[in-house]
């Protein structure tokens, strides 16, 4: 099995390669070497062992070396999530630090991440709000799902530029957190976002999904 240091050095090559290829005109034997590079790849990594958090949650969980929420500290939470995770090519570019009760990360939308020109698209700035809201209910140490994610986009928001974006808990109602944050470049306010998450039994957490 991979160490998660050779998975997050692998996931930043890559990550590094799409933006590139998202970020410059190469020519058709630039773009043939690299199809034909990632094909052999793919059908190298599709001969490996599936990968299956779950399965791997489930037995840390079972030998006693993860709690089924474990609390939040600046490196943690699933390597290999979606959004933000270190150990997954397709992530964004996120810091995260605590000051307090609040979470303040710092993000960078990089040019694969573009949508209309030198502006992140809007759903990879909801995506990141979503990934940085999470750790707020890590601090609470109170396992919980997105139900509710409403973001209000202020001013452009730029590819290839630091943003700060910080959040916190506002306000609560028996299983509802209500979670604001907001996203600066620079000195600018660029975009905010109201989150309600919805909190889980811990053993849900980590086992089948919740029946709301």
């Amino acid at each position: 099995m991979s160490s998660d240091e050779a998975r997050a050095d692998a996931a930043a090559a890559l990550r590094n390669l799409i933006h590139a290829f998202a970020a410059h005109d190469a020519d058709d034997d630039a773009l043939g070497t690299i199809a034909s590079t990632a094909t052999t790849l793919t059908t190298q990594l599709d001969s490996a062992p599936p990968r299956d958090r779950m399965a791997l949650m489930r037995a840390a969980i079972a030998a006693g070396t993860e709690p089924a929420f474990p609390e939040m500290t600046a490196g943690s939470g699933f390597s290999d999530r979606a959004v933000g995770g270190a150990t997954n090519p397709t992530s964004v570019d996120v810091d995260i630090r605590f000051e307090g009760e609040e979470v303040i990360a710092t993000v960078v939308l990089r040019r694969a991440f573009e949508g209309a020109p030198g502006r992140a698209h809007g759903g990879i700035v909801a995506a990141a709000f979503d990934d940085v809201t999470g750790f707020v209910i890590g601090l609470l140490h109170e396992p919980a799902f997105t139900g509710e994610l409403t973001v209000r986009y202020v001013k452009p928001v730029p590819v290839d530029e630091p943003l700060v974006m910080r959040a916190r808990l506002r306000g609560r109602e028996r299983r509802k957190l209500f979670i604001e944050a907001e996203c600066h470049h620079r000195d600018e306010l660029v975009a905010t976002c109201k989150a309600i998450y919805i909190t889980v039994d811990p053993t849900r957490f980590a086992g089948a999904p919740d029946p709301r």
